[in-house]
């Protein structure tokens, strides 16, 4: 069952040296997603697993191939692999916070969900993952929105803040349920990368009980146009 969560953005400039000159300006959303780690830690999991969207769903095992030189900093993560099969950003990023930023114990798991996967699909691996063990914690990796400003990757949309506003309700008040209900074609035309890890936790979380949970919103800001939370719940 799910005993503890942590939610986390994967912007590349998370990194500092992806970052160089702007490095400072993230410095509050790297301490809010140390806040978490720790909490996560914690817990006393019996197994821990990365959550983060991808091109596919799938079970990337304990110790795969990643990369930060697509995002222009020298650095691998893991075993070298054959091209192609490094973990996309999200999870990249997660493996970078829990080695590089704030080391701790390894994961047991690092699992992709394919970025247009259907709720119900999310919501039916949730529930897989944490009936692997019977205290299960996930570290789940995704943004928010893309089109909150004119510094935004995409073009600014006047749903976006909305649908972040609910997204962020949601992770305080560990809410799994206004999780489920993510429009995911809304997500996709707001560019929101986090939809498909976001319902996976709230399957993991509607597993054991939906009123289970009290959450912590640790950072909600859209510097770069994007919307970024961190948040840790805990059961």
């Amino acid at each position: 069952m799910l005993i503890a969560a942590a939610v986390c953005p994967h912007p590349p400039m998370l990194v500092p040296e992806a970052a160089a000159g702007a490095a400072e300006e993230l410095d509050p959303l790297r301490e809010a997603c140390g806040t978490a780690l720790a909490a996560l830690r914690a817990a006393g999991a019996d197994r821990t697993v990365v959550v983060g969207g991808g091109a596919d769903t799938a079970d990337r095992g304990a110790d795969p191939p990643a990369s930060l030189r697509p995002y222009g900093v020298p650095v691998d993560l893991g075993p070298a692999g054959p091209a192609g099969t490094e973990l996309p950003l999200s999870l990249t990023i997660g493996r970078w916070l829990l080695e590089r930023a704030f080391p701790g114990p390894a994961p047991d798991r690092y699992q992709e969900v394919a970025a247009d996967a259907a709720p119900e699909e999310c919501l039916r691996l949730g529930a897989e993952l944490v009936a692997s063990a019977e205290r299960v914690a996930l570290l789940v990796m995704g943004d928010g929105t893309a089109c909150r400003g004119s510094r935004s990757p995409g073009y600014y949309d006047e749903r976006a803040e909305p649908y972040d506003t609910a997204v962020a309700a949601a992770l305080a008040a560990a809410n799994p349920r206004k999780l489920a209900r993510l429009s995911p074609s809304v997500g996709a035309e707001l560019g929101a990368e986090g939809r498909a890890a976001w319902q996976v936790l709230a399957g993991a979380a509607l597993a054991g009980g939906a009123d289970a949970f009290s959450g912590r919103l640790l950072f909600d800001e859209a510097p770069y146009g994007v919307g970024y939370f961190v948040a840790a719940w805990r059961g």
